[in-house]
């Protein structure tokens, strides 16, 4: 991220037209703090347009990275601009859903416009009748059957990727890629 002088940017609040009459027509001190005002016109403009930085619609691209780590958002610098965008303005969102079925199926939503069907392998379940059934014994694997739209394809390293860093430590996990859905059912 570098924010240097714009050529041509003009100041919002340039410093000669604020000296004292004084030195209105001393012509040193207007060449001087003009040259202040094009060093510090980019920094005025930042500032002015602060709010603008802080949302990811409307951020500079290469503000985009530093603001994906304020809320952690893990994008890739090979995603679109539009999609790393998204992940960034809806981290939030996902992080409250982390470690569930829906935080991992809106995460792959999310980064692959992908359904996702997830089998969880874990063993915790509870009843509201005392002496209720035991869970059956935990596969110990995070089967996660991914389909992707008709006629795309998905990369399934790159999702078993992500299905990882969201699978809990003591599970494994797999990732099938199923077929994509037919024309029909996507509405296409």
């Amino acid at each position: 991220m570098t924010r240097a002088a714009v050529p041509g940017l003009p100041s919002r609040y340039p410093i000669g037209a604020l000296l004292p009459a004084l030195y209105a027509d001393d012509d040193l001190a207007q060449r001087f703090t003009a040259g202040l005002d094009t060093v510090l016109a980019p920094i005025l403009s930042t500032l002015d347009n602060l709010p603008a930085y802080f949302d990811p619609a409307l951020t500079p691209e290469d503000f985009l990275p530093w603001l994906s780590s304020w809320v952690d958002a893990g994008i890739d610098p090979s995603w679109p601009v539009a999609l790393r965008r998204a992940a960034v303005a809806r981290a939030v969102e996902l992080h409250r859903w982390r470690g569930t079925r829906r935080g991992l199926t809106e995460h792959l939503r999310l980064c692959f416009g992908v359904e996702a069907d997830i089998q969880d392998g874990g063993g915790a379940v509870w009843s509201s009748e005392a002496g209720g059934e035991l869970p059956p014994a935990p596969t110990g694997e995070l089967l996660v059957r991914v389909r992707p739209p008709a006629g795309r394809t998905v990369d399934a390293a790159r999702v078993l990727t992500v299905v990882r860093a969201s699978c809990p430590a003591h599970l494994t996990c797999r990732v099938e890629i199923l077929p994509g859905a037919p024309a029909d059912e996507t509405g296409a």
